[in-house]
């Protein structure tokens, strides 16, 4: 049920923005451009004389100060070392996240661009390489403020909120039994594979975080950092039947090789990291109904039909979780 009590990010007026900005240093022309961007807030703002920057104003409570910190420091690190990461901004303080009026954000260059086209075998092999590299130096040290990917808190924690307070009655039964076979099968997969070594990873590497341009990419969004296992960064761009996905894989793990090994045992995890985010997301949709974007963007949650066809997702990856994983 949509709430009408006002919401933080409702304070986020153009004004606001601009004042914010401007106590970096920074003077605003007044051009702001709101950008796709659910989980917090982010802006292009235009500079008198100078590129426009892109401004993030975070979440209240979601991290902590030390957690944001230390995926910008990954990033700035990332970035030092030439690789194509957009990274934000310190100021003279080497200071990278700032706070107006309760409000903590940060300040990016802005990089143009377009999704990947991930159907192009040539253009997996280059994503391969850059995340080899990305991987070489996320494994050099660990996150210790932010989280693993696990599956208390990906999973069990997200299906008892799912079941207690969202599921529609009908489905509950259903939904109860199916995810708790889904996940004493993912369970006992991630305990017979707990020697796979976490590292730090982008933790959301999709296609809409990654800007195509003159032959490469440039990754964004590292608000999803976290330690887990390197095929983290490398299912989701997978796609299409098994043949395909084999094809795909084996260019990107050619480009991976370049640079770093790979554990071809991690294989072995990737229908349940994929079920580990389904759960996740729906969670994820039911936490932020609070906030006015998501009413507004996603009207279909909520409804007999989303929770229908979550099951049925569910499902399906309870027959993808049964049958032999991927493999080259």
């Amino acid at each position: 049920m949509q709430t009408t009590s006002q919401h933080p990010f409702d304070r986020l007026t153009p004004s606001f923005i601009m004042d914010a900005i401007e106590t970096q240093g920074f003077y605003c022309d007044c051009r702001i451009l709101a950008l796709n961007s659910y989980e917090n807030r982010v802006y292009q703002v235009g500079i008198e004389d100078g590129e426009p920057l892109i401004a993030k104003f975070y979440r209240p409570d979601r991290w902590s100060d030390q957690q944001i910190i230390e995926e910008h420091q990954f990033t700035q690190e990332l970035a030092k070392h030439e690789l194509p990461v957009v990274a934000p901004l310190s100021n003279d303080a080497s200071e990278s996240l700032f706070d107006y009026q309760d409000f903590r954000f940060a300040l990016y260059p802005r990089k143009g661009g377009h999704a990947p086209e991930l159907d192009n075998l040539e253009h997996l092999k280059v994503l391969g390489r850059l995340l080899g590299r990305i991987h070489l130096i996320g494994a050099q040290a660990p996150f210790r403020h932010r989280p693993k990917l696990d599956s208390q808190t990906f999973g069990h924690q997200n299906v008892k909120l799912i079941a207690e307070k969202f599921i529609p009655a009908d489905y509950r039964e259903s939904y109860q039994s199916l995810t708790r076979d889904l996940l004493q099968i993912i369970d006992e997969r991630l305990a017979l594979y707990s020697d796979i070594r976490n590292i730090r990873t982008h933790g959301d590497c999709h296609s809409g975080n990654m800007l195509w341009r003159d032959d490469a990419p440039n990754f964004v969004d590292f608000d999803d950092a976290r330690m887990a296992p390197a095929i983290q960064d490398l299912w989701m761009l997978l796609s299409g039947e098994e043949a395909q996905q084999k094809r795909q894989l084996e260019k990107i793990l050619e480009g991976y090789h370049e640079f770093n090994d790979f554990d071809f045992r991690e294989l072995q995890l990737i229908e349940s990291l994929r079920t580990l985010r389904i759960m996740n997301y729906s969670a994820w949709l039911a936490t932020r109904w609070d906030d006015p974007a998501f009413p507004r963007t996603f009207p279909w949650f909520h409804t007999l039909q989303y929770w229908g066809e979550h099951i049925l997702e569910l499902r399906e990856q309870l027959s993808a979780l049964l049958e032999p994983a991927l493999s080259l």
